[in-house]
């Protein structure tokens, strides 16, 4: 079972109870859980073949009338991102720098139902490094849900973490780029794609790719909320997804669309689904 679904499903008992009219509007907490997945593939920095950090402290900026509305029910909401961030944490093998941290800010420049992420990595001890890095915001997206504080430890087992990282820059996990994102392939190269759902690949091999909940798509999606026909996946340079009339539409890295550009590690949100896009050339 994938760490989002679970993550539905330990909601489930709150939104009978507490949250019940928190979550009732357009807050939808699984957006906001996606959102930080992907803050930590796009902020890891693998220091070493067996160790991958990622962020610990994240900061969740949300319009004031969200904020004002989502504030008081910070801490248990907070506990459940927290405990998702580690949960995914232990699938990917990434290690945390000290406890996992989640921020609820509120920004006077956002409308309601948009948000933002920023997240960094901060040292648990008295030595916290001074490499401790924040990371930039990402765009806003619809649908704005609450985050609080939690401060569970790094994974069980996990290496103790080395004072300083070695030379290097960032860069993602798996699987390999050939370039920024955006670039052109190389000349005479062949560039793979595939998506991920609930940790089944789905190759691409051909220029379009129907996600549905009809069995005539071409990948399909058993979920309630995902329509027959959903959206589609067009390859290219750059790839991009198109909405085609689905009844709940798509979200693209977090923000809510009709049609987005493609790259890869981007998450796409149909119905209850998370699906990532993935590309490498060779």
């Amino acid at each position: 079972m994938g760490v989002l679904k679970k993550f539905e499903q330990r909601l489930e008992g709150l939104v009978n109870g507490t949250f019940a009219k928190v979550f009732k509007s357009e807050v939808q907490p699984v957006e906001i859980a996606g959102a930080l997945q992907r803050e930590c593939d796009n902020n890891a920095t693998i220091w070493n073949r067996e160790r991958t950090v990622v962020p610990n402290d994240f900061i969740v900026e949300l319009s004031a009338p969200d904020y004002e509305r989502l504030s008081p029910y910070s801490g248990q909401l907070g506990d459940e991102l927290s405990a998702m961030v580690r949960e995914y944490a232990k699938q990917q093998r990434y290690t945390f720098m000290g406890p996992i941290k989640v921020h609820l800010e509120k920004a006077d420049d956002l409308d309601t139902g948009l948000y933002r992420v920023r997240s960094r990595t901060l040292a648990s001890s008295t030595s916290q490094s001074p490499a401790s890095q924040a990371h930039p915001p990402a765009s806003p997206a619809i649908h704005a849900p609450a985050a609080g504080h939690g401060g569970p430890q790094p994974p069980a087992g996990a290496p103790p973490m080395p004072p300083t990282p070695p030379p290097g820059g960032r860069a993602a996990p798996r699987p390999p780029q050939a370039g920024p994102p955006g670039a052109s392939p190389l000349p005479g190269a062949q560039t793979r794609r595939w998506i991920e759902i609930n940790g089944t690949r789905h190759q691409i091999s051909r220029p379009t790719l129907v996600l549905g909940r009809s069995t005539e798509a071409d990948v399909r999606i058993d979920d309630p909320g995902v329509s027959r026909r959903h959206c589609e996946i067009r390859t290219g340079t750059p790839s991009t997804i198109q909405d085609l009339g689905s009844t709940n539409g798509i979200v693209v890295d977090g923000q809510h669309t009709t049609r987005a550009t493609l790259r890869d590690g981007s998450r796409i949100v149909v119905g209850n689904t998370t699906i990532v896009y993935r590309q490498a050339e060779g």
